[in-house]
């Protein structure tokens, strides 16, 4: 069992930064692939970024190259850094852990543990 806990969301403008933080509990942490997924009002949820137990890190095409996802694993703890934030990354983000599957399962939202997740907006 994963317990997780998102923290970090926020109202913030255009072209500001946020970073969000995410907790989990038990000792499988180190073992687990890690992603962050959002959902906008009215719209499907969808990838945003998964690092996997080796710490082989993939993004959604949509974020590649403003938001930056780490893990600690001493620390059970893994992290979304969001730079030139746009009105279109306003959701609700989610923290989701695995301990099976590869990357076309992980991109599908294929998790077995979520956070409740975390309101961020995006204003213009």
């Amino acid at each position: 069992q994963v317990l997780l806990v998102e923290s970090g969301g926020g109202l913030v403008q255009a072209g500001d930064s946020l970073r969000l933080s995410c907790g989990a509990s038990g000792h499988l942490f180190k073992n687990a692939a890690v992603g962050w997924f959002r959902q906008a009002p009215g719209k499907e949820r969808e990838f945003v970024a998964v690092i996997s137990w080796t710490g082989n890190t993939y993004y959604a095409d949509s974020v590649q190259g403003r938001f930056t996802m780490a893990r600690d694993n001493a620390k059970n703890t893994m992290s979304l850094q969001m730079d030139s934030l746009k009105p279109d990354d306003t959701a609700v983000y989610y923290c989701a852990a695995t301990l099976s599957g590869g990357y076309y399962q992980w991109v599908r939202g294929e998790f077995n543990y979520w956070g409740r997740g975390t309101q961020v907006t995006v204003s213009s």
